[in-house]
């Protein structure tokens, strides 16, 4: 109804009648006051003449088509016209159409969206019917708490994944990234780690993802889980406008989750999609590349989304942050891996040369680290951990010598234990999806390391030795 009597309005050239019925047909999400008109058309953008005054960078307008109202986000703004990426692909755009500011984008979240899938736009997508509108509406360009009022970082969780268990451990609040080629398995580790019992809510961003795996994603792998989670999609063919909303609207909804008091699971697969879709909205306004076709607007945008994860202001609870990071061409220096890692609590690498063994998750114990892992730890378990690794290093680095028959047995105490253990360590640490997740990584351990030894030395004993 108030799409219609704008219409009405700007087809009979009365734009001034549009704040008073903006008053009339009050809209929670947006609101109008001004209108301008199309200037020129371009591939990725357009210009509008007569809102230069009246908007800012990151707020949204409506376009009046053929097909309707269309929206579109304001990405640059110049004396004379501003420049507008259109939300929706392929959407017809002419000479002098009319367009209406309406402001901030938001979405008002519910408890009740709790089981639902929706896109980029807050809409659902599941076919179970509309979603209750919440009573606080948010704008999906929120700031992160003031860093002095934050919670602090204090208690860990168990995951379920041994490997992640024990040389990374996580805590409630914390961001931890993900980091991995194509094709390595960084989906289907997230979907391990989704299954964790420690949340009261998760919230999943799906940026850039293939259209068939979203069912499979929400269906088989959270299962019972998505009783709690939400999920936000924007598959790999929607716009690029869609898929850098996606995160942005997931965060949104954490963070009204985290205000209640709940501790959130915010997962985001992945976030390089989210900087290639600012990459690309960027180019097309105009904005010049200066790291490896990256613009400066995506070094922005990532602390920007980054640091609303974590632990809210006191008394509230926490959004934890397992975010996916693709590193091109298994380039762990590549711009947006580097500059991601500098921002998270925490990174674990998946080594594909792993995967090609068949070690799942392909987790590279070495190279993973947690930068909480002390407050996750007790004493024994950090003394344990630091052992496991010097064994495992050693295994690692001598494993060529070894191949060629250049060691020999008993020269080498630490060396002939860890022959013996890390290859225990390693089938411990294996672990499918279809596994049910583990309730104690380090007694698993134990009890593998005893099997293996043949005697009943408890795994502190390693650290000792």
């Amino acid at each position: 109804m108030m799409e219609a009597a704008i219409l009405n309005a700007v087809n009979g050239g009365k734009l001034a009648q549009l704040a008073g019925l903006s008053a009339r047909y009050a809209d929670p999400v947006f609101s109008v006051a001004h209108g301008g008109h199309v200037r020129t058309i371009a591939a990725g953008h357009y210009t509008v003449a007569g809102l230069s005054k009246h908007v800012r960078l990151g707020e949204f307008v409506a376009h009046r088509s053929a097909t309707g109202i269309h929206l579109g986000e304001v990405v640059r703004v110049e004396p004379d016209v501003v420049f507008v990426c259109p939300i929706e692909p392929g959407e017809p755009i002419g000479i002098g159409d009319t367009v209406i500011r309406k402001g901030a984008f938001r979405v008002a979240p519910d408890n009740s969206w709790c089981g639902r899938t929706i896109n980029s736009l807050g809409e659902p997508i599941d076919g179970k019917g509309p979603l209750a509108r919440g009573l606080a509406p948010r704008s999906i360009a929120n700031t992160a708490p003031p860093s002095m009022s934050r919670s602090r970082v204090e208690k860990g969780f168990k995951t379920g994944v041994r490997a992640v268990d024990i040389f990374s451990p996580l805590c409630l609040g914390q961001r931890l990234g993900i980091f991995a080629g194509s094709g390595v398995g960084k989906s289907t580790l997230l979907s391990m780690l989704a299954r964790a019992d420690a949340f009261d809510k998760v919230v999943i961003a799906l940026v850039g993802e293939r259209g068939r795996e979203v069912r499979e994603f929400i269906e088989d792998t959270l299962g019972d889980n998505m009783a709690k989670s939400i999920a936000v999609v924007a598959t790999s063919d929607e716009s690029p406008m869609l898929r850098k909303m996606a995160p942005l609207v997931a965060i949104t909804i954490a963070e009204h989750f985290r205000d209640q008091g709940d501790n959130v699971l915010f997962i985001a697969d992945s976030i390089t999609r989210f900087a290639h879709a600012i990459r690309e909205v960027a180019v097309a306004s105009g904005e010049p590349p200066i790291a490896r076709g990256y613009p400066a607007s995506v070094f922005t945008e990532l602390p920007r989304l980054l640091e609303r994860a974590g632990p809210g202001v006191e008394g509230t609870g926490t959004i934890t942050a397992i975010i996916s990071i693709l590193v091109d061409g298994d380039n762990h220096n590549d711009p947006i891996a580097d500059s991601t890692r500098g921002i998270l609590d925490g990174h674990i690498v998946l080594d594909r040369s792993l995967a090609e063994e068949g070690r799942y998750p392909p987790i590279n114990p070495l190279a993973s680290i947690s930068r909480l892992a002390r407050k996750a730890w007790t004493d024994d378990q950090e003394k344990l951990v630091s052992r496991l690794k010097s064994l495992v290093h050693r295994y690692e680095e001598t494993r060529d010598l070894r191949l060629i028959g250049g060691y020999r047995a008993g020269s080498d105490p630490d060396l002939d234990m860890a022959i013996k253990q890390v290859p225990v360590i390693y089938e411990v640490l294996k672990q499918t999806p279809g596994e049910k997740p583990a309730l104690d990584a380090y007694t698993d351990l134990a009890t593998a390391l005893r099997a293996a030894a043949g005697q009943g030395n408890p795994p502190s004993a390693i650290a000792r030795r």
